[in-house]
């Protein structure tokens, strides 16, 4: 059963988090996955004609919203102090750059965005879902910043908005998602 806290516009799982400190006690505890589509990009550029991930003039890359949404992440992350570890992104440029605006660090992994394998290969996300179902240690946070298919592909719905971060509890053979924090939600966080 989720209970949607719609005063504050994101929701949590009943048992997780009862109310939004409680959602910031437990991520400064640690050991959560914070599974982050990238922020606001330009739709009106597409991949299609990418060579390779280095390739930024060929691909749909962050607005200058999007750029401050991502810094602004950081701001509220560090100002909550929610630890962090590791910074898994995807090597496109949009996710590259989210990681590296709001955390300061971005280390390329395809498995994060479901490869490197066929779309149509029904082991596509499996990588990325051992990522998300390996515990992570108390005391910090693993970033992921991706997209929004592979984590509908692995989670189901809702589809994540641009710069909404899913809070997944990794259960070792699985992951649960427990909450999710939108751009917007950030600021009523203490």
């Amino acid at each position: 059963m989720v209970r949607f806290l719609l005063a504050l516009g994101f929701w949590v799982a009943t048992a997780a988090w009862a109310d939004p400190a409680a959602l910031v006690a437990d991520l400064r505890a640690g050991g959560y996955v914070l599974y982050l589509r990238h922020a606001s990009t330009d739709f009106s550029q597409n991949d299609a004609a990418m060579k390779d991930y280095e390739d930024c003039a060929s691909q749909r890359n962050l607005t200058d919203k999007g750029r401050g949404e991502a810094r602004l992440i950081g701001q509220h992350v560090a100002r909550l102090q929610i630890p962090i570890g590791a910074v898994l992104a995807s090597p496109f440029c949009r996710t590259m750059e989210t990681a590296r605006l709001a955390f300061g660090k971005a280390q390329a992994m395809r498995e994060v965005r479901g490869g490197p394998s066929q779309p149509a290969d029904p082991t596509r996300y499996e990588g990325l879902k051992k990522i998300l179902s390996t515990p992570v240690p108390k005391g910090e946070n693993l970033v992921v910043s991706s997209h929004g298919n592979p984590f509908y592909a692995l989670a189901g719905p809702p589809y994540l908005a641009e710069g909404e971060i899913a809070v997944v509890r990794p259960e070792g053979t699985g992951f649960k998602v427990v909450g999710r924090i939108r751009l917007d939600d950030w600021s009523a966080l203490r």
